[in-house]
């Protein structure tokens, strides 16, 4: 078995797709959740509160790397208590395992930090890399703030990755959940005027860019976690109809997203805002895509379909 690799807020979709690939590739896991310790299997759960130091701060120490998953959902109605939440999650999971590794006698290798694409803004057809200037909006503040406290952790004998993410597809939950299943009800159209651009990643393409970003000594720095090829609202909602054989289904503008969204607990700009990001870092690192095509992803994400 090699070295630890601690997957703070690793009990989520993104945690529960990485930490058997994580296993398979022979490391130890530690999660580090919310819920109470235990050790179940191969995985073991560590008990924090995501803001605090505790007795967690034992395997950090000597640990190969630490992942960080952590933070509320932005898929909420943005209140200003939300917004708090959302914004502190994020910033005291980073500060206090900045902490963390600064107390290490043997501090790990790798500092993984997932952030996200939101801190674009809305781009319209603006091609992002990873040095497009940020946007103006709530979730563009949400994740400067986030990338401000990674940026100001000092670990001098730890290398850092940032991973702005895009949408994450794989089965059971995530993007897709809800998607899926509206889709399977024939509500499946396009949102607003379907030209607003989804950047997406498949969920095993994403568990391998957290691998290299851990094992890759030349990976530094920030790096779009996306496929090579965003595609618009309409494209997308295409795509997933046909693979869950559905026929078209009416467009839904953008006053019924905004009233549906209201319904739902959630904020229609989240469906509305347009984000063309390229990972163009990964790929001039020679990454290569298990799944570069939307149709490959959905296709194999749904196979019996």
């Amino acid at each position: 078995m090699k070295p630890g690799i601690v997957l703070a807020g690793g009990s989520g979709f993104i945690g529960q797709s990485l930490s058997p690939f994580l296993l398979s590739k022979n490391y130890e896991v530690i999660v580090l959740t919310r819920a109470e310790s235990d050790y179940r299997g191969a995985v073991r759960n560590v008990h924090w509160d995501g803001k605090t130091l505790d007795d967690w701060l034992e395997f950090v120490n000597g640990a190969f790397a630490v992942v960080n998953l952590t933070g509320r959902s932005i898929n909420c109605r943005h209140t200003p208590e939300h917004r708090r939440e959302i914004i502190d999650s994020r910033v005291d999971s980073v500060r206090v395992l900045g902490q963390a590794i600064a107390r290490c006698a043997q501090p790990p290798k790798a500092f993984v930090q997932i952030a996200g694409v939101g801190i674009y803004g809305d781009k319209g057809e603006r091609i992002c890399d990873e040095n497009t200037p940020p946007g103006d909006d709530f979730v563009t503040k949400v994740c400067e703030k986030w990338e401000a406290a990674f940026e100001s952790v000092e670990a001098p004998a730890t290398r850092k990755v940032l991973l702005r993410l895009g949408v994450v597809l794989g089965p059971n939950g995530g993007f897709l959940g809800l998607l899926g299943r509206l889709t399977r009800w024939f509500l499946g159209g396009q949102v607003g005027n379907g030209r607003q651009y989804l950047s997406w990643i498949h969920i095993a393409d994403l568990s391998r860019m957290v691998l290299a970003s851990i094992e890759n000594q030349e990976l530094t720095g920030v790096f779009n976690a996306t496929s090579p090829n965003p595609v618009p609202n309409a494209e997308f909602m295409r795509e997933l109809r046909r693979t869950l054989h559905r026929p078209g289904s009416p467009p839904v503008p953008e006053f019924a997203a905004r009233i549906g969204s209201w319904l739902m607990g959630t904020e229609a700009d989240l469906a509305l805002v347009s984000q063309r990001c390229v990972p163009k870092r990964f790929i001039e690192k020679d990454f290569s895509f298990e799944f570069p095509t939307l149709r490959q992803a959905l296709t194999n994400i749904f196979p019996s379909q």
